[in-house]
């Protein structure tokens, strides 16, 4: 297949046996990395797409870039052998390659390797990026930026929805199986279950409210330790509370922890718990499309996170919908230990809202949003907070016209998003603890062939982020 790709990618490029071969270190860096990147998320061929996927990773994997699992640093967490981190979770809906690019260029700077790039079930539908095209041009990142050492990839929010579930439980199941599968196949070593949405407040014993919850946690974990690859324990992460809903409690996570743990046995359970704190995804958008100050209960993180760890040896808890909050609460979650921060909406506000991004641009994609959702639009609601909400959906429509907008353009906006990064990292304490990330983190190779790239599954699934 190699001849159906570009020049630059054959001159860079060579194909030998069951090996990838590179034969012009120049070429392969400054375009045919490129060129790659931009076939395995837009070519017209899903053979080709699969192909270059496949191309990328043998490249990261040459150079020592490998996808991998955080699951026993955050398990040395509990143990006290490192500290004053809270590791940063990101999540890429639009010019996924070029903010990744700039995302390990802070990395590269402040010498961290603990931040995550992670995507939602619910995104992976609106923005048209399914797991491997995701992982294709994270991976593509790294490569074009020199970064070597671990990727933590990982699917957030795989979430079961609770009206699918009561109508058909198996079905339910069999999709979220069915996203695992490909996942894992894609590099994603690291998996938040998001089974929160079947908790029942309804009753009055906190362990029944819990039941539905750690049960199916149980059996969708146990499905990821069958399908792991051989030497890599993914690491799982659990939720007790669906974000912005009430806050959580210590009784609710012993409840779940408690409940997952027989329901295991002997298998190995989660590594972190996502709480409730006052959050909400997106943040609460006002009629003027500003978003509302947030009250976060930080005493949430501090007692159960010191439960988590002291009585369950787990990293901690994690927060959701943070990426909107005013920037000085950020160095608040180091203080109370708190485990990982989940970071979104923030980065698409800075793409939309940015003054380097064309204006007509931006209106063909409102115009878009309001012929395919006007409908939608409640009556109370304004057109500020109507494009607040929606134009997330803009990214999987218009995904090629934002790939290809100028380099000036690009560059302009990903200097923003850079600067947004190297602010969030040094709040979080993610600096000067690459030796430590890699103390603890195994290197565990995984060869892969051009059929594990694939995407196979429907990915309209509209719920949760």
């Amino acid at each position: 297949m190699l001849e159906r790709l570009s020049e630059a990618i054959r001159s860079a490029i060579g194909v030998e046996g069951n090996s990838v071969v590179i034969k012009d270190e120049t070429m392969l860096i400054s375009k045919a990395i490129d060129d790659l990147v931009y076939e395995q998320a837009l070519g017209d061929d899903d053979n080709l797409r699969s192909y270059c996927r496949y191309l990328i990773w043998e490249i990261a994997r040459q150079r020592g870039i490998y996808p991998a699992s955080i699951h026993d640093f955050y398990i040395a967490r509990a143990s006290d052998a490192w500290g004053g981190t809270t590791v940063p979770a990101i999540n890429i809906r639009g010019l996924t390659y070029d903010t990744a690019r700039a995302v390990f260029r802070v990395a590269k700077r402040l010498k961290t390797k603990s931040f995550i790039f992670e995507i939602a079930r619910s995104e992976i539908g609106y923005t048209a990026q399914p797991p491997a095209d995701y992982a294709g041009s994270i991976l593509a990142a790294a490569i074009k930026e020199g970064y070597t050492g671990p990727v933590f990839i990982q699917g957030d929010h795989f979430q079961v929805n609770a009206k699918n579930y009561k109508a058909d439980p198996e079905k339910e199941i069999a999709g979220l199986k069915a996203l695992i599968d490909e996942a894992i196949a894609a590099g994603f070593y690291n998996i938040d279950i998001d089974t929160s949405t079947l908790v029942d407040l309804s009753y009055e014993d906190v362990n029944e409210q819990q039941r539905l919850n750690y049960e199916v946690c149980a059996q969708l974990t146990k499905y990821i330790r069958e399908k792991e690859p051989e030497g890599i324990t993914i690491s799982v992460g659990g939720e007790i509370g669906e974000v912005g809903e009430h806050n959580s409690t210590p009784e609710e996570l012993r409840a779940f922890i408690g409940g997952l743990r027989k329901e295991l046995g002997d298998i190995i359970g989660i590594s972190k718990v996502s709480v409730q704190t006052g959050t909400s995804h997106g943040g609460v958008v006002l009629p003027d499309g500003s978003v509302a100050k947030v009250k976060v209960d930080f005493d949430i993180h501090k007692a159960l996170g010191e439960i988590c760890r002291k009585e369950y040896g787990i990293g901690g808890t994690v927060q959701h919908g943070a990426s909107t909050l005013p920037d000085e609460m950020f160095h608040k979650f180091v203080e109370v230990n708190t485990l990982e921060i989940h970071l979104a909406t923030g980065f698409q506000n800075i793409i939309y809202d940015s003054p380097a991004l064309p204006q007509e641009f931006k209106k063909k994609i409102y115009d878009w949003l309001y012929e395919k959702y006007g409908s939608t639009k409640k009556v109370d609601e304004t057109d500020e907070q109507f494009i607040y909400k929606n134009r997330k959906r803009g990214f999987g429509q218009f995904k090629k016209e934002f790939w290809t907008l100028p380099d000036d353009v690009k560059g302009k906006i990903t200097e923003e998003l850079e600067k947004k990064f190297e602010f969030l990292f040094n709040q979080l304490g993610a600096k000067d603890n690459a030796d430590v990330v890699e103390k603890f983190v195994k290197k565990v190779e995984v060869k892969k062939g051009p059929a594990d790239f694939g995407a196979s599954i429907d990915y309209s699934f509209e719920g949760g982020e």
